[in-house]
């Protein structure tokens, strides 16, 4: 139910017209309940009380919640709500803290991006036809999980993805990789790095395979770039509106 509307008599001659819940939540599409959870989780200030208990809102609590919602896009939920909580507690330093943190972990998967694509070139052309007879470059799957340093745990559950194909040794049952499969097994690493899931490694790297080459990775690297590209602008979308927040009511 809407919340009646009266100017409270303590409230600041200068803070500007007062506002229902229901103001701030329909230019965004929200619910009013949303907009009082902001409220107490620390995203908006303390909005005033009516005589009869109702909140009474401001073009600051508007102006609030406009910075928040674009942060949400580049922080995320939890630090967005930790950024504007800082700035309500009074501690802007901790919340440019946090606005660089963000920032450094964009910098950071950028960087793995670079690795990724470094390592893909380095892994050079070879037949991807599918795993060929023992021979010099076979290995088992202790040594190749110490060499990209992860269990073989791991490897196994990648065998049961359908990433990695590895032979048995008929004498011996043991999992046999070829290099063909030490490759594969390196591209998904990469790939894993870059937050790609198992269920969409397992079907790229069948087109490798089929390809004959690396470029059916070409798409996957350009979404990977594309999505890197979309949150630094939404950190830069962020900043100005937190900006504006602070020149207005920091």
């Amino acid at each position: 139910m809407a919340e009646k509307l009266q100017t409270p008599p303590h409230a600041d001659a200068g803070a500007g017209r007062r506002l229902r819940p229901v103001d701030l939540a329909r230019p965004h599409g929200l619910s009013t309940q949303a907009v009082r959870n902001y409220e107490e989780a620390g995203i908006l200030p303390p909005a005033d009380r009516t005589p009869s208990g109702y909140r009474a809102y401001t073009p600051r609590h508007a102006d609030a919640l406009r910075a928040f919602l674009a942060l949400l896009p580049g922080h995320g939920h939890p630090t967005a709500t930790e950024i504007m909580r800082a700035v309500h507690e009074g501690d802007p330093d901790e919340a440019f803290r946090l606005v660089d943190e963000s920032h450094a972990l964009l910098l950071e998967d950028r960087r793995t991006l670079r690795e990724v694509e470094d390592a893909l070139r380095d892994l050079g052309p070879r037949p991807l036809s599918g795993p060929g007879p023992a021979g010099e470059g076979d290995t088992s799957i202790g040594p190749l999980a110490r060499r990209l340093g992860i269990r073989p745990a791991t490897l196994r559950a990648w065998e049961r993805a359908g990433v990695v194909r590895p032979r048995r040794d008929p004498r011996t049952g043991y999992r046999v990789y070829a290099a063909a499969d030490v490759r594969d097994a390196r591209m998904a690493h990469q790939l894993r790095r870059g937050g790609h899931p198992l269920e969409r490694i397992a079907p790229l790297l069948d087109r490798v395979r089929a390809a004959g080459g690396l470029e059916p990775l070409e798409g996957a690297l350009a979404e990977w770039r594309a999505r890197l590209a979309a949150r630094a602008r939404a950190l830069l979308a962020g900043a100005a509106a937190l900006d504006a927040y602070l020149r207005a009511h920091g």
